[in-house]
């Protein structure tokens, strides 16, 4: 599958962004969603994930309680709505695609990526 992430920019501390990542190429449905981000100098590491069906998900407790991942199997899109934004969630995003049907936080079980959106939060 195919994916586009777009929705970063420039925010002030506190302020919120939405990331949007459109998937194409195969059948949304049949993928659990992630996003991960990495900040410069640091690992990529895991954010937020939601099973196919919407209906679970899973927050890194660094963003638990400011973050709210969604998805729209229509629109073939996952969202990420990020609220009470600090300087510390700069980092480019990414969104993943993955086909284990656990829905997992580790990045080596997801095989398709976008190419990443740079979230900047000035404090």
């Amino acid at each position: 599958v195919q994916l586009q992430a777009s929705g970063g920019g420039l925010v002030q501390a506190g302020g919120s962004l939405r990331l949007s990542c459109a998937a194409s190429g195969r059948t949304f449905s049949r993928y659990n969603m992630a996003w991960f981000r990495q900040a410069p100098g640091k690992e990529r590491e895991y954010v937020s994930a939601i099973s196919r069906s919407g209906t679970v998900t899973k927050y890194a407790d660094s963003v638990k309680g400011r973050f709210t991942i969604s998805r729209d199997n229509v629109r073939n899109t996952v969202y990420l709505q990020m609220n009470s934004l600090k300087f510390e969630d700069t980092a480019v995003y990414y969104c993943a695609a993955s086909t284990v049907p656990l829905l997992l936080v580790d990045r080596d079980k997801y095989g398709d990526w976008g190419q990443g959106t740079l979230v900047t939060v000035s404090s």
